[in-house]
């Protein structure tokens, strides 16, 4: 009796583990331009109808870090995330913004968030060298020094072979289209699936 209690709680716990992904970042995520369902965590989210995983987008089109960690707070307490993608950077990079600053303000959103006990993914971001190559490299090793420094996953600058095909921008450039939508989702979707996947693994342990 109790070997088959025990195979049930473990059956349970293994297909029913609930998690809530929070998606927190830019126009790149909000889907700038774009109907929402069509932005890339729209397409995750479908892709995910028979999982008991829950999509929350909360990007904000034109949002900084500085912005970003203003908000952070509240936003972590409304969904009670597990996992979040932190997706920031970008318009303090085209803004010209001191590199200090917006360092700080990343590590501030970290450390919060894995304080409210949920695992961070950072995104990389690139931008174009506005202010001149010096700046633009420097401002993206920033994600990777984060990165090491708070032993998070790094996920590489996913339009980097997006942004280079006209087809898949939008006129301005910055923003992908419809069409690449459902490329970022490709790219991003296996990497939240891996760490939801060893969440759960790590539950069934405790278990």
């Amino acid at each position: 009796m109790w070997k088959s209690l025990l195979a049930c709680l473990l059956f349970f716990s293994s297909t029913s583990f609930a998690a809530t992904v929070l998606i927190y970042g830019d126009s790149l995520s909000a889907g700038y331009g774009l109907e929402p369902e069509q932005a890339w965590p729209s397409l995750v989210a479908k892709r995910w109808q028979q999982q008991p995983w829950q999509v929350v987008n909360a990007s904000v089109s034109g949002e900084t870090t500085q912005g970003g960690l203003a908000r952070l707070a509240t936003t972590l307490k409304a969904h009670q995330p597990t996992l979040v993608f932190l997706q920031l950077g970008a318009n303090d990079g085209l803004r010209g913004y001191r590199l200090t600053d917006s360092k700080a303000n990343l590590n501030r959103m970290i450390d919060l968030i894995e304080q409210q006990g949920a695992e961070v993914i950072l995104a990389e971001i690139m931008i174009p060298p506005n202010y001149g190559p010096r700046y633009s490299q420097a401002f993206t090793a920033m994600f990777t020094d984060i990165a090491q420094q708070q032993e998070i996953e790094l996920l590489p600058f996913f339009l980097q072979t997006i942004a280079i095909k006209p087809d898949l921008m939008q006129a301005d450039g910055l923003h992908p289209n419809a069409s690449a939508q459902p490329l970022i989702a490709d790219i991003i979707e296996p990497v939240l699936r891996r760490h939801i996947k060893s969440n759960q693994g790590k539950n069934d342990v405790q278990m």
